[in-house]
């Protein structure tokens, strides 16, 4: 089975580690619910340092073009920061449909009741 490419967003934290946890767990449901999922917060800190304006400005570009390979934006976690809305609004540009984890996951349960 093919799985459409999801691309997994949230109001990311300064705690890298609280990010890998959630961004795991967001990645988790979302390839559950039959997506592959990419969430650049969860690999790209691993080699590119924020704190280098080239590298940072390359971690934008890099988690900008794996939006546009997306078939649907994730919105994960309880806020909506600015970063958020700037992935909404990329999204948007590029008519790749926007929804939120517990979106996804009602449409996969949905589609378990119908199928019983």
């Amino acid at each position: 089975m093919k799985r459409p490419l999801a691309y997994i967003t949230a109001p990311w934290s300064e705690n890298e580690f609280e990010n890998t946890e959630n961004a795991a767990k967001y990645c988790r449901a979302v390839y559950d619910a039959g997506f592959s999922p990419v969430c650049p917060a969860l690999f790209l800190p691993l080699f590119l340092r924020d704190e280098i304006p080239q590298e940072h400005k390359d971690c934008i570009d890099m988690a900008r073009e794996y939006l546009r390979r997306a078939r649907v934006l994730v919105v994960c976690g309880g806020t909506v920061d600015e970063s958020v809305k700037n992935d909404i609004a990329v999204a948007a540009r590029l008519n790749i449909t926007a929804t939120t984890l517990a979106g996804i996951l009602d449409v996969k349960r949905q589609g378990q009741e119908h199928d019983a």
